[in-house]
């Protein structure tokens, strides 16, 4: 399964990404994630040593590997590069070890103004995303950037499933409904919505009717946790934090229905 995690900035993504990476990977699955968000603050969530994280290179930074994919350096203008770059190795070469085995890939962002064109850069992105093989007990699952970017570019053309990620707020709504729109768009079938910061009854209710209006499917409610929050502040993983609080109780409802739904999916898509 390839999983990609969408939404509004602030809404939990990277928290339920991280979580899901965790959860996945205790369920002895072999798992990759994808750091896409340029915060890149995948790594904290999901349990890799601090130290470790600070040592990382982002591949958007990694102009020779790039070029050498691509055929185009990055901030190079004229250029014409590859929309197909040789991308089977990169996993394996350049990714990062975590617990449980899980390896994690940093895309990274652009550092400074006037850097140039990221097309290049883009490229390798959407690439590795599209032609990544998966097999019956592997999962890939890809923290995305805030917003609707990475659906204009396609990065996420070729998931099997997206999770929307909203909280009770209406800008996240209306973030969630262009995200459903533009994802007909490039071909990805299966978006389902995903509340988190739920206080009470009443922000699980705007939730659920703000959804029902725009016919897009809730599968998983997952509640306001201050534990959530002190482990951010430790810079801890939420699920080494406090693995037995509410949200992480609900992400581990949510991965379940995801093991559930798409155990049989034999299919891989290129």
């Amino acid at each position: 399964m390839k999983l990609a995690i969408v939404g509004k900035g602030g809404v939990g993504k990277t928290l339920i990404a991280g979580t899901l990476v965790r959860l996945f990977a205790g369920n002895g699955f072999k798992v990759l994630a994808f750091d896409l968000d340029p915060a890149m603050n995948l790594s904290y969530t999901i349990g890799i040593n601090a130290e470790i994280a600070s040592k990382i290179t982002p591949l958007s930074e990694n102009h020779d590997l790039i070029e050498e994919r691509t055929g185009a350096r990055p901030g190079s203008s004229g250029s014409v590069f590859s929309l197909t770059p040789k991308v089977s190795d990169i996993a394996e070469k350049y990714g990062v070890v975590g617990p449980d085995g899980i390896h994690l890939i940093v895309m990274g962002t652009v550092r400074s103004g006037g850097t140039g064109c990221m097309c290049p850069s883009n490229a390798l992105a959407k690439a590795l995303v599209r032609h990544l093989l998966v097999s019956s007990n592997e999962v890939v699952i890809m923290d995305m950037e805030a917003g609707l970017e990475h659906l204009g570019r396609g990065t996420v053309k070729g998931v099997n499933v997206m999770l929307c990620v909203v909280e009770p707020r209406m800008q996240s709504i209306e973030t969630a409904r262009r995200i459903f729109e533009l994802s007909t768009h490039i071909g990805v079938k299966d978006v389902f919505v995903v509340g988190n910061k739920i206080k009470s009854n009443d922000d699980k209710q705007f939730i659920e009717t703000s959804l029902n209006k725009e016919k897009m499917p809730l599968i998983s409610t997952i509640p306001y946790d201050e534990l959530m929050e002190k482990a951010d502040k430790a810079r801890i993983a939420p699920v080494d934090y406090a693995p037995n609080s509410s949200a992480i109780k609900a992400i581990e409802v949510l991965k379940n229905y995801l093991i559930d739904k798409y155990e049989n999916l034999n299919r891989t898509i290129t």
